[in-house]
């Protein structure tokens, strides 16, 4: 019977702080899905975070400690237990 190698897992938590809605800081940042002015989709050790607003981009992300900060206008920060679905499946489907 083969051993199984587990990934070793650096659980630090999760919590966020929201500044005057201009300025997110985020802990228990496991990566980052998609990123672009309208919206951040970042995966955490408690589901998908999905932060919707104008103008927003990353100021830090250290995956090593685990944290992000969001500067811009944030309008909505949504939790979802499900990826958010990017279409790179479909395509990585017609490929295969």
């Amino acid at each position: 019977m083969p051993i199984e190698e587990k990934k070793a897992v650096n659980k630090t938590g999760h919590n966020f702080l929201l500044e005057n809605r201009e300025r997110m800081s985020v802990s228990g940042v496991v990566d980052v899905d998609i990123f672009n002015p309208d919206m951040i989709v970042v995966q955490t050790e408690m589901g998908m975070l999905t932060v919707k607003g104008n103008d927003l981009h990353i100021n830090k992300l250290n995956l090593e400690s685990a944290e992000l900060i969001i500067d811009g206008e944030i309008a909505s920060c949504i939790y979802s237990d499900k990826p958010v679905n990017t279409g790179a499946s479909f395509i990585s489907k017609i490929f295969k």
